[in-house]
Parts: structure tokens; sequence; C-alpha cells
């Protein structure tokens, strides 16, 4: 189909889970991708599949807290392909914890990834894109950036701040001109290494998987595909009228 076929990807967290899904979709759409993240071996691998598969792609440690990492990441980007088309800034981390029992020490570690890792990326995504056209930043936010969970205090924060983050951001880029597009997607509870050891840690796996695809009114859970689909959808120039907006992929859970 080629629906991004010359494009230039950067997918954070590409070695598993979401932001694989994203990346191996992406390239066989046409795109030349970036993988990276803090786990080489995955992120490696996820970018030799694309190589062995006819694809271009690369593999880079990165560390998204970082704004040195994003800073020679993007740099290496530009250099080994040209431009920066789209970024899917996908790294992330969970916790579990109400407002009174989650550490400040905790709340800081996890923003540091789920917010100022898209934060960062979205600085220097623009910086890079402003430059050669523009592009898209696709900004993954979670249904729990929408509606909030009594036991999930740090993860609603940084998942809503993420949402209005890129609103913001998606303003500043229109009204400068830059024909830069910022989206924020919001999966339901997906099939994904996260949610697999998140549900192992339960007293009974078996019926905490039941109870949480109980929650989405279609009545399972979601796939990695689901939300590749989707950023796929906002990374291609078919969403060129799309932006400050917020993709909804989760079963009907928050329409409840």
């Amino acid at each position: 189909m080629a629906r991004v076929e010359n494009k230039v990807a950067l997918v954070t967290g590409g070695g598993l889970g979401l932001g694989r899904a994203c990346a191996m979709l992406l390239a066989r759409e046409g795109a030349k991708v970036m993988v990276t993240d803090l786990k080489e071996q995955e992120g490696r691998a996820a970018a030799d599949e694309i190589v062995e598969a006819g694809g271009e792609a690369m593999f880079m440690r990165q560390d998204v807290s970082s704004e040195a990492d994003w800073e020679a990441t993007i740099a290496a980007v530009v250099r080994r392909f040209g431009r920066l088309n789209v970024l899917v800034n996908n790294a992330g981390v969970a916790l579990g914890g109400d407002v009174e029992s989650t550490t400040l020490e905790q709340w800081r570690a996890l923003m540091a990834v789920n917010l100022d890792g898209v934060f960062l990326g979205t600085k220097h995504a623009i910086g890079a894109m402003k430059v050669t056209g523009g592009g898209s930043i696709i900004n993954l936010s979670s249904i729990e950036g929408l509606i909030g969970d009594p036991n999930l205090a740090a993860y609603n924060a940084s998942k809503g701040g993420v949402r209005i983050f890129s609103k913001s951001a998606a303003l500043h880029c229109a009204k400068s001109g830059y024909k830069i597009r910022v989206n924020s997607v919001h999966p339901g509870y997906i099939w994904t290494p996260m949610v697999e050891g998140y549900l192992a840690s339960q007293p009974d796996p078996e019926a905490a998987k039941a109870y949480l695809a109980g929650l989405h009114p279609v009545g399972h859970l979601g796939e990695p595909n689901d939300i590749a689909y989707g950023v796929l959808y906002l990374a291609s120039d078919e969403s060129k009228f799309v932006t400050g907006a917020e993709l909804v992929i989760d079963g009907g859970y928050t329409a409840q």
C-alpha cells in the first residue's frame, strides 16, 4: 500500500509492544524507521527484522528522559536519512499507586519518562521538521489520560499531561506555519508485555485478565496493531487536516 512511502519515522520504545507494532507497520507501509529503546536486544531485533523484510531501519539506544539523548538521536536520524517526517513518542512506564501511597521519587521517575520524554521529543522534532517542510508528531497517551483511576495517580497525571500538551504544541505549530501536526493517541488495555506483566503480578492473573477485558464493551482486550493502524493514519498524509486531536482506540471503554 505504501501509505507512508519515503517518510522517515522515529519510534521510541520500539523494541516491544505498541512501539514495535508501530515500527513494523510504518516500515511495511514504506517508511524508513529509526527504532529507539533502552532495551538494546529487543530494539536491535526490531530494526533487524525490518531490514530483513526489505525495509530501511536502524537502532539507537535512547533514554527519552535525557535531552542529550534526544539531540543525539534526532541528529543521527537526519544524518542517516536526511530528514525526520514522523515522530511516535511511544516510550512509557506504568506505576500503580494512589495519591497517598505514591512517593515523590516514584512520581518524578514516572514523569521523567512519560511526560518529560514527550516534551523533549516534541520540542526537538519540531526543530528538525520545521526546516524540511513539516511532519507529524504522534504522542501516545492513554484512556488514563481521559478518565481517572484511584490507583493510578502518577500515571493519570502523566497521560493527562500528554493529552493537553499535545494540543498546545499543535496550536503553536499551526499558528507558526510549520506544517507540523501534533496529535495524541489514547489506547485502552492492549495485550502487550506491560499489561502481561501487570496481570502476572495479580493473585489470579486469568481472573484479572477477564476483568480487564470486561471493562471494554467489545468484550476483549486490544492488540498492538489496533493502535499501530491509528498511528499509521496520523503519520500519513491522509490525516493532513487532523491536528490537536485525540484518537481514542479503546473498544468503547470511555464511551460508558
